[in-house]
């Protein structure tokens, strides 16, 4: 068996671990809540809050464990204390430093073990929080995740105690409360899909979250070097102080502006900043809020949108805020139980401030279902009031009614699982409006528990436009702008299917190539405008004479092809509809008070079954015969 090793700060910890005052004290929530939260989730027998004193670990806290205490000679949290990450042994029989352990080969019969440092604000090693089993283990990267971050929760409340020993009794009840806010304003900012910053009165970032390094390049370590002036577009940084002093003047108690970053790369991005700012209790500014969406896609899409028609497609990231900074003003207000509720009461301000100005409706529900709140944008989105929404059935109110089984059977197996599908990804949902109208919308979803309760936080956002305008986006790639006939695109797209539905059919098809005559002097007569009429009115001709099964494509200029199928006859039914389109093309066209007059020369090929040609083959055959048709004297048909 491997001795432990001895830490290099092994005085200093001990110093610090005896001050701290926990050793040999009675049991308490805020510890035993997190070794039950191990137990639960990672599924082991044992979970343990471990403490190493110089000659013992002592257990402040223990699930499926009598002792209260081993030597430290035979603790695997003794050789735990030593890493900076997790330790994990997955059988600890065959891992050399335990093999021969008493612990390993008599009671518990450990075998898998999975620890990780618990750690005062200065780094020292006072201990660990393990998952113990008697049954190897190897344990998911979701699952080490997770006992990660419970020991930062127990670091968290050691560290606090550091500042706060002589405080601990009459603070246990508000900063339980302040934890439960905590989880909720940290779901907020890692759920919101925009940059968010609180900015000082002088410009400088006081806490940025992941999101607005994303829409501008920096780290946050790079962005706390820098204002938000050193960052705006020269262009734009005036009216952006404008509004800024009237908001600090009382005359206005927000803005919202358009206006570009300056990227680290150098690059510029657009994006819709609003601004709020926040009052300490002296009444003198504390700071900003500043809350960025990156609205670049959407200003590309104006610019190019008389060409292309193009839509907003916005992509909404969601990162966390981060608290750090939160927590070292809430540690210096704890002195008293006065400050820890203005504490509270600021935490409860900022995080209906966040919600209330998020671009996407935010919706909370208790693991029941029922609606426990409900944001403006919600109200927006959906139609229903907060005082309407609020204490309604969520899969009553906005999911629609095919969907409702569903949704239910999930929660049920949620609530026995422990797991969904549908949590902690983005998803493409439908959603019911009040007036009965569905919407898509993008979803997040994620559960939270606290207090031995599940709530589930939901962002949803509108797609309606980003849908509408690839489906528009869609049709303009497959059609010809001008006749909004299929373009060569599609063409070569749907020759292989008649093609296959002829050899299922055993019935031939033809590819007619047609080619106007007499077009160009159209244009060179009555100019480009007129023979874009010219082509609307042939485009339409053409439609009305072939059969619905039939399909005509604009293939470029004044060139049309036609797929022709279900023809029993042959080529001759082919023959007999290209002389009646020829006829039909030959019609004047009236163009205002002048007429045009043209014709065509037409080509054809037939597919017959079995000669595998391919489309490519099959038009440069019609449009060789297209050309046979021009060098016979135009205006006739051709068959190759």
């Amino acid at each position: 068996m491997t001795q432990p090793p001895i830490p290099p700060d092994e005085t200093e910890r001990l110093h610090l671990l005896h001050a701290l005052g926990l050793l040999d004290t009675e049991a308490e929530p805020a510890f035993d809540l997190i070794t039950r939260l191990v137990s639960q989730i990672l599924q082991v027998p044992i979970a343990l809050v471990s403490l190493v004193d110089e000659n013992r670990q002592w257990f402040k806290s223990r699930v499926g464990l009598d002792a209260t205490e081993t030597p430290r000679e035979f603790a695997f949290c003794a050789h735990s204390i030593m890493n900076r990450g997790p330790m994990l042994v997955q059988d600890a029989t065959q891992d050399e430093r335990f093999a021969d352990n008493p612990l390993v080969t008599g009671q518990p019969n450990i075998r898998f073990y999975a620890g990780m440092p618990i750690r005062s604000a200065g780094g020292l090693a006072l201990g660990t929080l393990c998952a113990i089993d008697s049954k190897p283990r190897v344990l998911t990267k979701d699952e080490v995740s997770i006992l990660v971050a419970l020991a930062d929760l127990i670091n968290k409340e050691v560290q606090m105690r550091e500042a706060v020993l002589l405080a601990r009794s009459q603070m246990n009840y508000s900063q339980k409360k302040i934890q439960a806010i905590e989880a909720r304003f940290r779901t907020v900012f890692e759920r919101a899909g925009v940059g968010i910053a609180l900015v000082a009165p002088d410009g400088g970032w006081i806490s940025v979250n992941d999101a607005l390094c994303q829409i501008v390049g920096y780290s946050k370590a790079e962005l706390f070097q820098l204002t938000f002036q050193d960052i705006t577009y020269p262009d734009d940084l005036d009216s952006d102080l404008n509004l800024l002093q009237q908001l600090v003047a009382d005359k206005i108690d927000r803005y919202q502006l358009e206006k570009r970053y300056i990227c680290k790369n150098g690059s510029t991005v657009w994006v819709q900043l609003v601004v709020t700012k926040y009052v300490g209790q002296t009444g003198e500014l504390d700071y900003f809020v500043s809350v960025i969406k990156d609205i670049q896609a959407k200003k590309e899409a104006e610019a190019s949108l008389v060409a292309l028609q193009l839509s907003l497609e916005e992509r909404v990231l969601a990162r966390t805020h981060d608290l750090q900074e939160a927590n070292a003003k809430l540690s210096s207000a704890i002195a008293q139980q006065q400050q820890s509720d203005q504490a509270l009461r600021k935490r409860e301000a900022e995080l209906s401030m966040v919600i209330e100005n998020a671009n996407d409706a935010y919706v909370c529900t208790d693991q029941a279902g029922v609606i426990i709140e409900w944001n403006h944008q919600a109200e927006q989105t959906f139609g229903w009031s907060a005082s309407e929404a609020i204490g309604c059935a969520l899969d009553e109110l906005i999911i629609p009614p095919e969907m409702r089984e569903a949704h239910r059977a999930g929660m049920k197996h949620y609530h026995i699982a422990g797991e969904h599908k549908v949590l902690n990804q983005r998803l493409e949902l439908p959603a019911l409006r009040r007036d009965g109208s569905v919407l898509p919308t993008e979803v997040r979803i994620r559960a939270l528990h606290l207090d031995g309760q599940v709530i589930f936080s939901a962002f949803l956002h509108d797609i309606t436009e980003r849908k509408q305008a690839e489906l528009k986006r869609e049709h303009e790639a497959r059609h010809d702008l001008l006749t909004g006939l299929p373009n060569r695109r599609t063409l070569f797209e749907l020759i292989p299917q008649a093609i296959s539905r002829a050899n299922r059919l055993r019935v031939p098809l033809a590819i007619v190539f047609l080619d106007l005559d007499g077009f160009k002097a159209v244009n060179d007569t009555y100019g480009h405008e007129a023979g874009d009429a010219v082509l609307c009115a042939i485009a339409q001709r053409l439609r009305e004479s072939v059969r619905d099964t039939d399909t005509v494509v604009r293939l470029a200029g004044d060139e049309f092809t036609l797929i022709l199928e279900l023809l029993s006859g042959g080529v001759q039914d082919a023959c007999v509809l290209a002389e009646k389109l020829l006829l039909r093309i030959q019609e004047p066209i009236l163009l205002g008070q002048n007429t045009a007059h043209v014709s065509a020369s037409i080509g054809i090929t037939l597919y017959l079954l079995g000669t595998e040609k391919t489309p490519d083959q099959l038009v440069n055959t019609a449009d060789a015969a297209m050309y046979e048709a021009k060098r016979a004297g135009k205006s006739r048909v051709c068959v190759q």
